[in-house]
């Protein structure tokens, strides 16, 4: 019914900078909000960034002043620009989003992508 595709992830140096892109397809009334998600091998999975539908964002201690997140709603899709990478954001890194379906917006669908690798080292 709905997918989420994530691209952008890849290896780079500490210091440098990545800009994921998810992009939600399916039979999609409306979204809620958005979100990325990362875990980095033998760690829990944790919430880097979250962002709602009227713009309001939410970030790890962790990350903020080096992340961002955007959101274009016309079509459909959710960034994470990531710049003053540290060697602790290498991650699997997953979009998520609260979507209500066209034949059930009565209640939300929790959609995830399938992930991407993002590593920084040197």
């Amino acid at each position: 019914q709905v997918q989420l595709v994530e691209s952008g992830g890849g290896l780079v140096q500490p210091g440098g900078s990545l800009r994921l892109s998810c992009a939600a397809s399916g039979t999609i009334s409306r979204i809620n909000a958005m979100g990325w998600y990362r875990q980095a091998p033998g760690k829990q999975r944790e919430l880097v960034a979250a962002i709602t539908s009227g713009g309001s964002t939410n970030y790890a201690a962790s990350v903020k002043g080096r992340f961002t997140i955007s959101r274009d709603n016309a079509k459909n899709t959710v960034y994470l620009q990531m710049n003053s990478l540290k060697p602790e954001d290498t991650a699997v890194y997953y979009c998520n989003a609260e979507i209500f379906l066209v034949h059930m917006t009565w209640a939300p669908y929790d959609a995830w992508g399938q992930g991407t690798q993002v590593t920084v080292s040197s």
